[in-house]
């Protein structure tokens, strides 16, 4: 044999394989990079995974908790203000002196007149009667008011309104009607239809006569009513004070 040291190849044998250092630096390289790819892989099925250094969690500032305060068990609560209930101090009362009443010795000799209440223009007088005397068709089946206006002559009114108010039956009135609509009275005749049964009653109606501005000519004349068929018609006769 020669110096130099030969291996000794057996015909037809495989060349014994041999790892230099490129090798294992590209095997180390592929391992490191699935590790890393694995890694990676890991953290996106799991960003809040303990191994993520990077988590959403890691990097936000923790969540304040709002505590309650609570005031202690024996806490009372104490209004604001003056604790000292104030004592009142009764200011002195004065008595106002009398003062002087002015006394005449001396009777007047002048007795004062009564003022007179004005008289109404019109006065009235009435009467009850049968009111077949105008309504003969009814009989006893009619009840009702009616009258004349005349002046100072006797001479008959017309146009002059005429109220009635008050109760009858139980229903309140108060209906107006002008002279010279029922001429059956006369020319100035007037006539309130009350009822068809005649029904009694005590001062409970009232009627006047007014003027066109609505002011009274007369007094406020109160007049009954009968269950009487012979008074079942009441008639007031309004006449002008001379």
């Amino acid at each position: 044999m020669s110096k130099y040291d030969y291996e000794d190849y057996s015909p037809g044998g495989a060349a014994p394989s041999r790892l230099d250092i490129w090798d294992m630096l590209s095997i180390l390289t592929v391992v490191m990079t699935l590790c890393i790819g694995a890694y990676f892989v890991a953290i996106f099925m799991t960003p809040n995974a303990a191994y993520n250094l990077l988590a959403p969690s890691r990097n936000q500032p923790p969540t304040p908790t709002i505590t309650q305060l609570q005031p202690p068990a024996t806490w009372t609560f104490t209004p604001p203000g003056p604790t000292e209930t104030a004592t009142l101090t009764l200011v002195p009362t004065f008595t106002l002196e009398p003062s002087a009443t002015l006394v005449s010795l001396i009777t007047p000799s002048d007795t004062p007149t009564p003022t007179q209440t004005p008289k109404a223009p019109f006065t009235a007088t009435v009467s009850y009667i049968d009111s077949t005397i105008i309504h003969p068709e009814a009989a006893c089946n009619w009840q009702g008011v009616a009258g004349t206006i005349l002046d100072a002559s006797n001479a008959d009114m017309l146009g002059i309104a005429v109220r009635l108010t008050g109760f009858y039956n139980g229903k309140s009135k108060n209906e107006l009607t002008v002279s010279g609509i029922a001429p059956a009275y006369g020319k100035s005749g007037f006539e309130f239809f009350l009822g068809t049964v005649p029904v009694p009653s005590d001062g409970l109606l009232t009627i006047q006569i007014l003027d066109q501005a609505g002011l009274p000519l007369s007094g406020n004349i109160t007049i009954n009513t009968y269950g009487d068929c012979s008074k079942n018609l009441v008639l007031v006769k309004f006449k002008k004070n001379p």
